[in-house]
């Protein structure tokens, strides 16, 4: 129970926020899912996304992966060694030993990525993935003891993803907490989310216009 709890919620929690980060710092990125979603749920009276939509959020999902890449929500698995293992250079790494596999100096590897700090969802276009290293991403691990939960945690952050796009414009926030030069606090009317490490954004709500037309029109 201890380990469902915070694998399956902080995690997601983590991974929304930053994809919603990163969206924030790239609007074109934003507005290219936003036009996916809008396209998606054309011709619909509700909100509700079916598990048959999932697949057809592509560009969507390529920036999740992305943020996942940039910010992985786990930074290191351990393994533990079941047999010696020979390692070149004439190294042989004893059975019983815990080996930690950092996640994300395996992310930022520049021999495995390139311009590994930039965000980059087009990494993920099918026509490029074939190029990736197998184990070069890896944000739920890999191997028979990977994330018993990634299947659901990638369609939760596709259906958060999709409707808060469907009615926000997210865009980097200022802190309402710091003063302005006049001495005065100020405050945003929008809504205010604060990710870890003290990185701000602001939820503006659409206008209707802005749900019945693509944003180019």
């Amino acid at each position: 129970i201890l380990l469902f709890l915070p694998a399956g919620h902080d995690t997601t929690a983590s991974a929304i926020c930053w994809t919603l980060y990163n969206l924030a710092r790239h609007p074109h990125y934003q507005e290219k899912c936003r036009q996916e979603v809008m396209e998606l749920m054309e011709g619909r009276s509700g909100d509700e996304i079916e598990w048959e939509d999932l697949s057809n959020l592509s560009f969507t999902t390529m920036c999740i992966k992305e943020s996942l890449r940039l910010h992985p929500p786990v930074q290191a698995v351990t393994r533990k060694y079941t047999q010696d293992m020979t390692l070149p250079g004439d190294l042989t790494v004893p059975e019983g030993v815990i080996c930690l596999v950092s996640l994300y100096g395996t992310h930022h590897n520049p021999e495995v990525w390139s311009n590994p700090h930039e965000f980059d969802p087009l990494r993920f276009d099918p026509a490029n993935i074939k190029s990736h290293s197998s184990h070069g991403f890896i944000p739920f691990s890999s191997g028979p003891r990977n994330c018993i939960g990634q299947k659901f945690a990638m369609a939760e952050l596709r259906v958060v993803l999709a409707l808060t796009l469907l009615k926000f414009r997210l865009t980097l926030g200022v802190n309402p907490e710091c003063s302005s030069s006049s001495g005065t606090v100020r405050r945003l009317p929008q809504l205010v989310l604060r990710a870890e490490g003290g990185l701000w954004m602001q939820l503006e709500p659409l206008k209707e216009s802005c749900l019945r037309e693509p944003p180019n029109k």
